[in-house]
């Protein structure tokens, strides 16, 4: 809590407006940013106890300013567990800009396909996820719990905002062919293979990512509105399954 504390003060002693929204972009969608008006940057390098990004397509900035009348933060880019960063880490902006004063989450990513109706270029508006590694151990909310950030068991029935999502499907372009549906979070950093993928639409996911979840999870913690949106840029490995009867050959 202090070290997010701490980052948060760092920011509004510099800030000329709080933030009310933020919005997290994923690989390639830090452009939003440039629409921001009366904009101030800021590297992660110099906000305090802020993780450094390491993956190509994300800038490692946040900037600040108003997009319309609202006060947003974007963050360009994000952070992952496949880079080695603790769950604890990888939340450190969300929480440090909740106790800025933001109390609405937009978080955007980057996914595959699970389904054949879905294909690239499509966006997915989340309704709901699976977080396979919070489901493994590895969620941010792990360990000794702080009640300043929120109870120590976040019910997770409303993890992405019905209003919000409603509103984001009726406002999207056709040509994005927006619908609601579930994403999966996963570890990675290798693609899933063609049996994982089955494993996943078996389970009930719609699109896969290696993020998301964790920011989703840290911001309900906290009692934040959350948005969820993935933009779906290429489709799961076929399923297929090829024929081996008769395959005599020694391996």
């Amino acid at each position: 809590y202090e070290a997010c504390a701490e980052a948060a003060a760092w920011l509004r002693e510099r800030l000329r407006e709080a933030p009310r929204v933020a919005l997290v972009c994923g690989s390639g969608l830090g452009a939003l940013a440039q629409e921001l008006s009366a904009a101030q940057s800021f590297d992660y390098a110099d906000i305090p106890h802020f993780p450094r990004s390491t993956v190509q397509g994300h800038a490692g900035r946040l900037v600040v300013g108003r997009l319309g009348s609202a006060p947003c933060a974007v963050l360009q880019g994000r952070f992952h567990l496949y880079e080695g960063y603790s769950p604890a880490q990888v939340v450190v902006p969300v929480r440090a800009l909740a106790l800025l004063g933001v109390h609405t989450l937009v978080l955007t990513n980057a996914a595959g396909s699970l389904r054949p109706q879905l294909g690239p270029g499509h966006l997915l508006v989340i309704r709901d996820h699976i977080d396979l590694p919070g489901l493994a151990g590895r969620s941010p909310l792990v360990g000794p719990n702080d009640e300043r950030f929120g109870p120590r068991f976040p019910a997770m029935t409303d993890a992405y905002d019905p209003k919000l999502r409603r509103l984001a499907l009726a406002m999207a372009p056709k040509e994005l062919r927006a619908r609601p549906g579930v994403y999966v979070g996963v570890g990675g950093p290798s693609y899933e293979t063609p049996a994982e993928c089955r494993l996943l639409r078996r389970l009930g996911a719609d699109a896969v990512g290696m993020s998301t979840v964790s920011e989703a999870s840290a911001a309900r913690h906290l009692g934040l509105r959350v948005l969820g949106l993935s933009l779906i840029t290429n489709s799961s490995p076929a399923d297929d399954e090829e024929d081996e009867e008769g395959d005599t050959d020694d391996v």
